[in-house]
C-alpha cells in the first residue's frame, strides 16, 4: 500500500497522461503545446467527449446550453449570490438535472461559464447578462462578466487557459468524479464530487492566494525576506511544487506565454515583470530552504496572472478553473461508466482489536 495512493494505478484511460519526470502533458494523443492556443475550447470538448455520447457537439450546441442554463437558473441567482462565489456556483450546478445525455453534459460544461459572471455581477450590485448563444464560449464568458465584447486577444487568452486546464490525469477532483461515476450516479452528481475536491487549497483553490502573495511581497519590498519568513513559519509558497511533476509544470510556460501575449506594456506587462522576478527569487529560496524537494513553478502561478488580466477577482479563480476542468470530469465520468467498474478499494485497519468471545 502507498500512503496517498502514490504510484497506484486506479484506472486505465485514453484521456490524458501526465509525465512528471519529463514535464509533459498529453491529452488524447496531443501534446499540450499542440492544443493550447491552437485549438479552441469547444474543439477540445469534442476531443475529450469523442466516443462517449451519441454524437459530437458543435459550437452551436454549447452556445444553446449556455442559454438554457441561464434561463433555468435565473430565478435562483439572487439567492445563490448570497453565498461565497465558489459555493454559489456549486449550488447552482446542483440544480441541474442529474442525467447521462449529451444535453446534460453540455449544460454542466456551460454552467460555470454562465454562473460565475452572473453571480459576480449580482454580488457587486449589477444585473446579470444573458448569454449570446452564437458567441465563442470564452468570449461570451468575458462579455457576461464585463458587459462588453472583449478584445480578441483577451478572449483568446481565456480560451487558451480553459484548454490548458481541461484535463490532467487522475488528480484529486478527477478521481473523486470517477468514484461517484462508478456507482452509476448521474453526471451532475459526479461533477459535484469534482467540484468539492477542487475547492481545497492543495488542489484548485490556490491560484487566488498567488495574487495575495504577490501583493504582499510588493508591499513588503523584499521578496527573498518575505519568502524566507513564510517558510520559517511553516507556510506554503503558493504557485510552487506539485504532487506529480518533479520538473517545471509545462502548463506554467503555456500560461506565462499567454500573459506575455496580452502585452508587455501597461499594468499587465508590469505585473508580469514583477511576477517573473518573484518566481526566480522563490525558486532560489526554495532550493536553499528545501534542497531535498523538487519545488518548481506550477500551473497556479501564472493562472493567477491570466485570470487577473481577464478581470476575474481572486475569489473566483477556482470557478474559472472549474469552467475548464468540467469537460475533463465529464469525459472521465463517462469513461468510468462505460469501461470501468465500481471503485471499491480496501483499507488497512490499525485501531484496537476487540476480544473475541469463544
Amino acid at each position: 500500500m502507498a500512503n496517498g495512493l502514490d504510484d497506484v494505478v486506479a484506472a486505465e484511460t485514453v484521456l490524458s497522461d501526465v509525465d512528471g519526470l519529463g514535464g509533459h502533458l498529453t491529452i488524447r494523443g496531443h501534446s499540450l503545446p499542440e492544443l493550447a492556443g491552437r485549438w479552441t475550447y469547444p474543439q477540445v470538448v469534442r476531443l475529450l467527449l469523442d466516443g462517449f455520447f451519441e454524437h459530437l457537439p458543435g459550437d452551436a450546441e454549447l452556445g444553446k446550453a449556455r442559454v438554457e442554463v441561464f434561463e433555468r437558473l435565473k430565478p435562483s441567482l439572487p439567492l445563490l449570490a448570497s453565498l461565497e462565489i465558489y459555493s454559489a456556483m456549486r449550488a447552482g450546478m446542483a440544480l441541474l438535472p442529474d442525467g447521462e445525455t449529451l444535453t446534460d453534459a453540455l449544460r454542466l460544461i456551460a454552467a460555470p461559464a454562465v454562473l460565475t459572471p452572473a453571480l459576480l455581477r449580482l454580488q457587486r450590485g449589477e444585473q446579470p447578462i444573458s448569454p449570446d448563444g452564437k458567441a465563442d464560449h470564452a468570449a461570451d464568458m468575458l462579455r457576461m462578466l464585463r458587459g462588453s465584447v472583449p478584445s480578441p486577444a483577451l478572449a483568446k487568452a481565456l480560451d487558451t487557459y480553459l484548454v490548458t486546464v481541461c484535463d490532467h490525469g487522475l488528480n484529486a477532483s478527477t478521481f473523486a468524479t470517477r468514484v461517484v461515476a462508478s456507482t452509476l450516479a448521474g453526471l451532475t452528481s459526479s461533477v459535484l464530487a469534482g467540484l468539492g475536491a477542487l475547492k481545497g487549497p492543495l488542489h484548485g483553490g490556490a491560484p487566488g492566494p498567488v495574487i495575495e502573495m504577490l501583493d504582499a511581497i510588493q508591499a513588503h519590498g523584499d521578496a527573498a525576506g518575505w519568502l524566507r519568513d513564510e517558510i520559517a513559519e511553516g507556510r506554503r509558497i503558493m504557485g510552487f511544487g506539485h504532487r506529480i511533476y518533479r520538473v517545471r509544470d509545462p502548463r506554467a510556460d503555456v500560461l506565462k506565454a499567454v500573459v506575455r501575449q496580452l502585452g508587455n506594456e501597461g499594468e499587465t506587462g508590469r505585473r508580469l515583470a514583477f511576477a517573473e522576478k518573484v518566481e526566480q527569487t522563490a525558486l532560489e529560496v526554495l532550493r536553499i530552504a528545501k534542497p531535498q524537494r523538487a519545488l518548481q513553478t506550477n500551473v497556479e502561478f501564472y493562472t493567477a496572472l491570466v485570470l487577473e488580466a481577464a478581470g476575474f477577482p481572486p475569489e473566483a479563480f477556482s470557478n474559472v478553473f472549474a469552467a475548464g476542468r468540467v469537460s475533463g470530469w465529464i469525459a472521465h465520468a463517462r469513461e468510468q461508466q462505460t469501461t470501468g467498474r465500481l471503485i471499491r478499494p480496501q483499507s488497512r485497519y490499525i485501531g484496537p482489536v476487540p476480544d473475541l468471545v469463544a
